[in-house]
């Protein structure tokens, strides 16, 4: 399997192409602030043919080169329908302003082609088959995207803005719930095998067996306690 990963723009929101192998069709998740060049540059380094585009929540910093990158490729974008407001509306997601600079690079609106994505959804797309599953807290419509174990990898969670090397998504926005982020680490989260590396919306890899270990909130969510840790604040 080839995983090419890149962080974009402003916020540093990791963006990835995920494709059987090199040249071949690959889906393309979270294309954000500034994220169509590197999109590009994956796409022609490894010779890959772009078929859909996957949207882990609705923040800008997420969705941001959602039009143009399916626009090039004349590809349909998959988003829970619990987001959806937040294409158009990218600031009343975040209940401030972008700024004028940001907001002006930014292709604000929908894709031709957007289709809902709803929990317990496979994906099968480019060879590859994507479980789908809603985890509200960071927004009301976040999910995951998990791909099966395989001989030549361990199985693979986008986490999106649910779980981070060392923390977890904020919940201070709006449409933001910490209790719910919680409930949603514990049903999603917390079955996965340790071996399960999770690709995350922003920073480094982690797997679930190092997050169980050392992640206070996921470590306190297992114990069945609420997080004590104070509320987070990475991610948009």
């Amino acid at each position: 399997m080839l995983i090419a990963g890149f962080p974009a723009g402003a916020w540093g929101t990791n963006c990835y192409l995920v494709a059987p192998a090199a040249g071949e069709e690959c889906v393309i998740i979270d294309p954000g602030h500034r994220a169509a060049p590197g999109v590009e540059e994956a796409v022609t380094k490894h010779r890959l043919k772009p078929v859909a585009v996957i949207l882990t929540h609705g923040h800008i910093d997420h969705v941001a080169s959602v039009v143009p990158v399916c626009g090039a490729h004349d590809v349909p974008a998959w988003l829970h329908p619990k987001d959806r407001y937040m294409l158009g509306d990218p600031e009343k997601a975040l209940g401030a302003r972008i700024g004028q600079p940001l907001l002006g690079e930014l292709t604000v609106g929908e894709p031709d082609d957007l289709r809902e994505l709803t929990d317990g959804a496979r994906l099968d797309l480019a060879g590859l088959s994507f479980s789908v599953a809603h985890a509200p807290g960071h927004t009301g419509g976040s999910v995951t995207f998990r791909l099966p174990e395989r001989t030549d990898v361990p199985p693979v969670l986008f986490s999106g803005d649910l779980l981070f090397a060392g923390s977890i998504g904020r919940t201070d926005l709006p449409g933001g719930d910490h209790a719910e982020i919680l409930r949603s680490l514990a049903r999603v989260c917390l079955p996965l095998d340790d071996s399960t590396v999770v690709l995350s919306g922003h920073g480094p890899q982690t797997t679930i067996g190092r997050e169980r270990a050392t992640n206070p909130y996921l470590r306190e969510t297992a114990a069945g306690q609420g997080a004590d840790a104070a509320p987070p604040r990475r991610g948009m």
